[in-house]
């Protein structure tokens, strides 16, 4: 009797088109820290070329719904992806899908999760939360049928959720303004990781043309840039000591904007009497500290991409969406 070939390529179709070992192959698809740049990209070129998904997930290629979404995110324990997070479940808790999160920790580890995700189709959808998509990511991603929701990072061939980070910063700036402030700061973050996004030029970008429309100005000595962190570094110290330290500082997050107002209060200066301070973000501590931010409804954020997912798995061809959410100026106690 005639053998039935089998449809789908093997690993050995893989190692034959690529010239390299079997080994090498296992290793570039589970353990790509192992193997070269070079050696992982000439890898899933080939697999690309002739269509190869690995044995054990040749059966869910088939399949139309595994009932899976993944979510792809750094900063995993940072307040703004907890809300964000929760916004997801609760988008799927009336579904039947269950979420699966891959938390990122380096450039290469995106890498390799939109190279590896798609092609094993273990997954119904994805969103991709605060990181940039290249082109070759984005074409990957359609090529392989994964319908994509992108969150804070706008790309024109895939759906996205999105906010105005300058128009955050001109919001921020104006209000500051019309409390009567015009000597006032930045912070902004230092040392975010490459692969994820940098909101914070576009808010310092909007912050600026605020205090420009007013005739004011930005001066370098009270721009200050500190970690993504609650403890700040010596730079706040240094601003805050300025023989004419600003009278208010726009901080592009909350995270940071509650440890400049922890410095603050330990300096002995009255907020916000003697220094107003505002925020970005509106994570849930920001209530409980009274701290006067712009709120980007991180919560709604991550329920309106499952919405927006959801619809796209049932419409496939519906035209990409690019969905902005408006911010909101939220005034507590600290500006």
């Amino acid at each position: 009797m005639k053998q039935t070939k089998d449809p789908f390529p093997t690993i050995y179709d893989v190692a034959q088109a690529s010239g390299l070992s079997i080994a090498t192959i296992s290793r570039a698809l589970n353990n790509p820290e192992k193997v070269s740049p070079a050696t992982r990209e000439r890898v899933m070129r080939v697999i690309d070329e002739i269509g190869f998904v690995p044995k054990a997930d040749a059966r869910a290629r088939a399949l139309q719904n595994t009932g899976r979404i993944g979510v792809v995110s750094p900063f995993f324990t940072a307040p703004s992806f907890v809300q964000r997070l929760r916004g997801i479940a609760d988008g799927l808790s009336s579904t039947h899908y269950e979420m699966v999160v891959y938390p990122v920790d380096s450039g290469e580890h995106i890498k390799h999760y939109i190279q590896t995700l798609p092609l094993t189709r273990s997954l119904d959808g994805l969103i991709i939360v605060s990181m940039a998509v290249s082109d070759d990511d984005a074409r990957r991603l359609r090529d392989y049928q994964i319908e994509t929701v992108l969150i804070e990072f706008p790309h024109p061939k895939l759906n996205t959720i999105e906010i105005d980070d300058f128009e955050g910063g001109l919001m921020a700036g104006q209000y500051l303004i019309d409390k009567g402030h015009r000597q006032v700061g930045f912070l902004g973050v230092a040392g975010l990781p490459e692969f994820a996004i940098h909101p914070e030029s576009r808010r310092l970008a909007g912050f600026r043309k605020s205090l420009a429309r007013a005739g004011l100005t930005l001066p370098e000595a009270y721009i200050c840039n500190a970690p993504y962190r609650l403890e700040l570094d010596e730079s706040v110290q240094k601003l805050l000591e300025l023989a004419e330290r600003p009278t208010a500082i726009f901080a592009a997050t909350d995270l940071q904007a509650m440890g400049l107002l922890k410095i603050a209060r330990e300096k002995g200066l009255c907020v916000p009497e003697d220094l107003a301070i505002i925020g970005f973000d509106d994570i849930d501590f920001a209530d409980y500290v009274g701290l006067t931010t712009i709120r980007q409804h991180m919560y709604q954020s991550g329920k309106l991409a499952v919405e927006l997912l959801l619809s796209r798995l049932k419409q496939p061809d519906l035209d990409v969406q690019h969905l902005k959410i408006q911010l909101e100026l939220v005034e507590r106690n600290t500006a």
